[in-house]
């Protein structure tokens, strides 16, 4: 079976997903897809700290019973979508006789954010990010649900990484970026070419 590694980079309602593998020192892309955490028509699995933002807070300025409800209520559903989005691309290689070895998620330096409800009730600017945020937990419960080694990479740092891991210039990098993205299909942007960066990066590392 030919070992794969996924990238993860997380976006509204998801994640950009790209399963990659290395065929005689070259990287192929085996699966560039969506991985959702939110339901169609389910606006609370979608920006469950938006809803939650907008609600009454309490007369000592804190979070509504109701509020924190709501955020639990999405983020159980976000965590059980996103598992069973990753358990049918697994279903999916297994299929094609590929074998997941690794898993790299793309984070950033918000990390240091641990109450996302208060975070996001604070300023109005600061929802997109705790939205994000959110995601990005699903995608480790998903993750840990199907038993990936998980490695968690910065998204800023990552061109270095990319240079030191691969041995490769970043013009070069590049190039291949942009041949791998004309056989994978659209989209191709810049979250699937980050995705697909990433996964390169664990397949290389797991040697």
């Amino acid at each position: 079976m030919r070992r794969v590694a996924l990238g993860l980079r997380a976006l509204k309602g998801g994640a950009a997903v790209v399963a990659l593998a290395v065929e005689d020192g070259e990287p192929r892309v085996l699966i560039s897809t969506f991985l959702a955490t939110s339901a169609e028509g389910d606006p609370l699995s979608l920006e469950p700290y938006r809803i939650a933002a907008e609600m009454t807070r309490r007369p000592q300025a804190g979070a509504s019973a109701e509020a924190a409800a709501a955020v639990a209520e999405g983020r159980g559903r976000q965590d059980q979508l996103a598992a069973q989005s990753l358990q049918n691309i697994v279903l999916q290689l297994e299929e094609a006789r590929c074998k997941p070895v690794a898993a790299a998620l793309l984070v950033n330096r918000a990390g240091w954010v641990t109450d996302l409800l208060e975070y996001s009730r604070s300023w109005r600017e600061h929802v997109p990010v705790a939205e994000g945020l959110a995601v990005r937990d699903a995608l480790r419960f998903a993750l840990k649900a199907c038993r990936f080694k998980i490695v968690e990479l910065d998204e800023k740092s990552l061109p270095d990484l990319a240079q030191n891991t691969l041995g490769l210039s970043s013009a070069k990098i590049d190039a291949r970026l942009k041949l791998l993205g004309a056989n994978a299909g659209r989209p191709w942007r810049k979250e699937q070419k980050l995705a697909c960066l990433s996964a390169w990066i664990a397949i290389t590392a797991s040697r």
